[in-house]
């Protein structure tokens, strides 16, 4: 079993010998938190991709400098979903809009318990009529099927795993280039530009009679197109796509950067699941293994809570509320209904002190990421956590996406960042550890300008 930042562990089953559930883990451990809780734990990074190509340094630059090549295929899992009922079972059990919803568009899906927390995030893509592939780390997948299986929704599952715990080739292969050269090359590729189309939204192509799909869609702010189609197709794609950009400098991304790309861009990626505590979710717990993604994905950070709830989030913090719908019924309504006029707290970067940085990881720091909890104060007060840090080579410090009281998130309000790794249960919350404290600014999430002013764009 390999435990990471957002880690997922791996384990077998046969008839011999079945896993502990996710329920019975919380219960030998005494509570979701000591389950949980896991200092030190090391930052998640892709699977297969090679973890530098040119250097971390360069390839964090290529997004803004040139053109950015990353290879998507592996890190993610599908649930591809397909039947009569497909549209029905996603509309009852998540706060997406489906009644303007293309074929060949996505959505960022946003799961919720009863309660309105958030289960995690992913991207819904419509393949078709009743077709659509969710995508992403596991746990949205896990929720959406066993509910479609356990109320006998007529819809049908396939699940491919990520490369780390499949066996072979990926169904589906996915390249996102993006940059401000990006779309020039997209037309060296194609001999022509592609029709205009909007974000999120995608068009087939076709290529030497290979024919796959072109999502206007990128991960660290800058413009570009994500081309999925089936995987025996990846090697000629990819290919095509660096020869025609070597003349433009396209730079192929490594692990290392590519697990730093949504810093800039706003996006946290490892909220965690709001199904720990609920005595109605008990059997979906019970359906869950220890080792899934929901039992293995670890906390730290100098955050630390006895209550799993204090980690929970809800769409509104995250900043999905442009995609919440009420225009219809869903588990959790009620829930976000209540609760969008008083969000107590705000998504924002947090951009660390330059020379407090170099004070706390040395005077020439190197690649660094984590996905840990670390607390955000003033005047010793907490204020609120993170959940995304990374150093940005281009922006010259450590950027981190934290959700802060709302009274403390404007832009420009100084706080401090705790650095630290509380030990965990046993251990007073409250105790001074002798943590290094970092000054940081309150800047605006998404931290980048492009991401934050012109991300949606047709262009």
């Amino acid at each position: 079993m390999s435990v990471s930042d957002t880690g997922v562990g791996a384990a077998t089953s046969s008839e011999a010998w079945a896993p502990p559930t996710l329920q019975q883990g919380i219960d030998q451990a005494g509570s979701p938190v000591a389950l949980l809780w896991k200092p030190d734990a090391a930052p998640w990074t892709p699977p297969v991709v090679d973890p530098e190509y040119v250097g971390w340094r360069a390839e964090q630059s290529a997004w803004s400098d040139a053109i950015a090549l990353s290879d998507l295929s592996h890190h993610m899992s599908d649930l591809f979903i397909e039947g009569p009922d497909a549209v029905r079972l996603l509309a009852d059990f998540s706060a997406n809009d489906y009644e303007a919803f293309a074929i060949g568009q996505a959505k960022q899906f946003i799961p919720v318990t009863e309660r309105g927390y958030i289960v995690t995030d992913g991207i819904l893509m419509r393949d078709g009529p009743e077709k659509f592939t969710l995508s992403g780390v596991p746990a949205a997948q896990s929720w959406i099927r066993y509910h479609g299986e356990c109320a006998g929704y007529d819809v049908s599952f396939e699940s491919d795993p990520d490369s780390e715990f499949r066996q072979g080739d990926p169904v589906l292969f996915r390249y996102q280039i993006q940059g401000p050269r990006a779309l020039e090359l997209v037309e060296r590729v194609f001999g022509a530009p592609l029709p205009v189309t909007k974000f999120f939204h995608s068009t087939p192509v076709t290529l030497d009679g290979r024919s796959f799909r072109a999502f206007r869609h990128g991960m660290a702010g800058q413009a570009g197109y994500e081309f999925i189609g089936e995987y025996k197709d990846a090697e000629f794609v990819k290919h095509a796509l660096l020869e025609h950009g070597d003349a433009l400098g396209i730079v192929q991304v490594g692990a290392l950067a590519y697990a730093t790309n949504g810093i800039e861009s706003g996006w946290i990626p490892t909220p965690t699941p709001g199904i720990y505590t609920d005595p109605a979710l008990r059997e979906y717990r019970e359906s869950l293994s220890v080792f899934s993604y929901e039992g293995q994905k670890p906390l730290h950070g100098s955050f630390f809570s006895e209550d799993i709830e204090d980690y929970y989030c809800s769409p509104w913090e995250l900043g999905y509320g442009r995609s919440v719908r009420f225009n219809h019924e869903f588990l959790g309504r009620s829930a976000l209904e209540r609760v969008r006029d008083t969000v107590s707290r705000q998504k924002v970067t947090l951009v660390l002190d330059e020379d407090d940085v170099r004070r706390v990881f040395g005077p020439a720091p190197g690649f660094f990421l984590t996905y840990g909890r670390y607390r955000v104060e003033v005047s010793s007060d907490l204020i609120g956590m993170t959940f995304y840090t990374g150093l940005i080579d281009r922006v010259g410090t450590v950027l981190s996406l934290a959700l802060l009281d709302s009274g403390h998130a404007e832009p420009g309000t100084e706080v401090t960042f705790v650095w630290g790794e509380h030990p965990g249960p046993g251990t007073d919350p409250g105790a001074d550890l002798g943590f290094d404290r970092l000054r940081a600014v309150v800047q605006p999430a998404p931290y980048n300008e492009y991401a934050r002013t012109r991300y949606r764009a047709n262009a």
